[in-house]
């Protein structure tokens, strides 16, 4: 069993930068950031392994860079350039992986991902 928990979270301008952060209570090989706006479903942010290979989705690529440090067990993610569509509930996520083709790869699923945090609220005004 890995505990996450966010922190971060706040209110920002549109243009402006947060960087939000998770701690967990072990190792886990994949870690990833979603969100969830109110009526919508939980989006996929951004992921990456324990060795350091990321993927971002296309609606944050070039402005959110995810980060681990795997000697504190904690998860960054940094927001620049926010934008009001944006602002959403942010969860850490982590999980093993999944084997295909004899690679280990992380999901954009958050069906495939056991251990998730509370969450942490990011607000992004025009």
């Amino acid at each position: 069993q890995v505990q996450l928990v966010e922190s971060g979270g706040g209110s920002v301008q549109a243009g402006g930068s947060l960087r939000v952060s998770c701690v967990a209570s072990g190792y886990s090989y994949c870690m990833a950031w979603f969100r969830q706006a109110p009526g919508k479903e939980r989006e996929w942010v951004a992921n990456i392994n324990s060795d350091g290979r990321t993927s971002h989705s296309d609606s944050v690529k070039g402005r959110f860079t995810i980060s681990r440090d795997n000697g504190k067990n904690s998860l960054y993610i940094q927001m620049n350039s926010l934008k009001p569509e944006d602002t959403a509930m942010y969860y850490c996520a982590a999980d093993w992986g999944r084997w295909y083709g004899g690679s280990r790869l992380c999901s954009v699923q958050p069906d495939d991902y056991d251990y998730w945090g509370q969450g942490t609220q990011v607000t992004v005004s025009p």
